[in-house]
């Protein structure tokens, strides 16, 4: 039986939503669970920083990552194609969008192998590499949807991705401005505390935009799905 989830390239962004999203939550139910962290709401970086979460965290982030890449580099090279055919956008535009995505993904990397704790700067610069990346990688490919949505995408789905893309960017500057008003990250923090409210806007704004992604990509499978994509070798006459 040819499922939905693997016709066609249809497999990739379904493994990478798959896997972003089992990365939050199960670095979440194990940090939870172990007392490492408040319930309700902590920042994600923070139900991933003492181990065992810490490994898994690190280690699921980094799979999605380079998911994140495979999948932008395939979206690249089927707008590409569909480009040939129909040409809806200038090709610099469908190549700023990978190199953003491609970026943001090494944000995700540094996230991964830089915990909060031990180097926090340096894992908040990932953090905002991700964050304003991943937006703007997602608004930039909503426009290139509305572009082409008279030959290759339906203007119910670029409402669709129109409006994630919105509410991504809209949450990304709170996420920002309240969480460097907090300073360094406290796992835990008394609801009577100055900075609590901040955290939790922060907080609740990070995890939009990290599901905000996924739904994103969840919204490429049907463009995935009619087509295949090929890898050719070729050994040059002089390479021997």
């Amino acid at each position: 039986m040819d499922f939905w989830c693997i016709r066609g390239m249809a497999l990739l962004p379904s493994f990478l939503v798959i896997w972003s999203s089992a990365s939050f939550i199960i670095s979440y139910i194990i940090s939870v669970f172990r007392g490492d962290v408040e319930p309700f709401v902590p920042y994600i970086s923070d139900t991933g920083t003492t181990p065992p979460e810490s490994g898994v965290f690190g280690f699921m982030i980094s799979v999605s990552a380079m998911l994140g890449a495979a999948t932008m580099y395939a979206r690249y090279k089927i707008l590409a194609k569909q480009n040939d055919i129909s040409s809806f956008i200038k090709p610099w535009l469908n190549k700023a969008a990978l190199v953003i995505g491609l970026i943001g993904c090494i944000g995700m990397g540094i996230v991964a192998t830089f915990q909060e704790k031990l180097i926090p700067i340096v894992h908040d610069v990932g953090a905002l590499i991700t964050f304003i990346g991943g937006v703007v990688y997602i608004v930039l490919q909503s426009v290139i949807s509305y572009m082409c949505r008279t030959q290759w995408n339906s203007m119910r789905m670029c409402c669709v991705r129109i409006s994630i893309s919105v509410i991504s960017a809209i949450a990304v500057l709170p996420m920002i401005v309240f969480g460097a008003l907090i300073g360094i990250t406290n796992s835990y923090l008394d609801p009577h505390e100055q900075g609590y409210r901040y955290h939790m806007v922060s907080a609740i704004c990070e995890w939009i935009i990290a599901f905000s992604f996924n739904m994103y990509f969840l919204t490429f499978i049907k463009d995935f799905q009619g087509v295949t994509l090929k890898i050719t070798t070729e050994i040059h006459d002089d390479f021997r």
